[in-house]
């Protein structure tokens, strides 16, 4: 009694390849090199860094990708959970290109209005998501305690701010299937948009991840 150790959080990341107009898409280069980065920083105790994965971005190819992935984990994690019942949180990264800070997602919509044609061609045009859920109007917040989280983060002198607009491209159709699938299974998500690195550096871009991955697990 009085000994239990910090809870245990797996934090699991993905990103996505490159798409009309953005040729590099830092959050692949973020991603890639985020385990290693992380190991060499280390993490609180009780945070585990999990997967990291690269989508691509499209509508239908991310999200069949991001089902397998979230399935495979949520195995993982039950196999594990009479040992330590570690709350589960699915940090997703895309890039604003148009942004000059970093931005916390605080929800997503049930909406897809592609502005431009996804990797594999597809461009819809105020689609519903996910038809069961309603209109397009429908929207899915995040469980994760982002005030505390952007506290933290401005505590560390990063530019970051929270936003009520993900927008209707992939980036928020990735995001309403993972708020979706989380909840679901009682797991948490949280999507960040980053600027390209001619906006802001890439080691400060992987500060800043490594950072948000701290605030998380010390916030579950």
């Amino acid at each position: 009694m009085g000994s239990e150790g910090p809870k245990a959080v797996v934090i699991h990341v993905t990103g996505f390849k490159k798409f009309q107009g953005v040729a590099l898409n830092p959050t692949e280069t973020i991603v890639n090199k985020l385990k290693d980065y992380v190991a060499k920083r280390g993490l609180p105790a009780g945070v585990t860094l999990g997967s990291c994965m690269v989508l691509e971005t499209a509508g239908d190819g991310a999200r069949d990708m991001l089902y397998q992935t979230l399935e495979s984990s949520t195995a993982n994690n039950t196999m594990n959970a009479e040992k330590n019942e570690p709350v589960v949180v699915w940090l997703h990264l895309g890039v604003n290109s148009g942004a000059m800070r970093f931005a916390i997602e605080r929800q997503a919509v049930n909406e897809a209005t592609f502005r431009c044609p996804d990797e594999m061609g597809w461009q819809p045009q105020n689609c519903p998501i996910i038809l069961e859920d309603g209109g397009t109007t429908s929207a899915r917040e995040t469980c994760c305690s982002i005030d505390e989280i952007l506290k933290l983060l401005k505590k560390k002198g990063f530019d970051v701010t929270i936003s009520d607009d993900a927008g209707r491209f992939v980036c928020n159709y990735v995001y309403y299937h993972s708020l979706r699938y989380t909840q679901q299974k009682g797991h948490r998500s949280l999507f960040v948009h980053v600027p390209l690195f001619s906006r802001i550096d890439e080691e400060t871009q992987m500060q800043f991840v490594a950072s948000v991955v701290e605030a998380i697990g010390s916030t579950c």
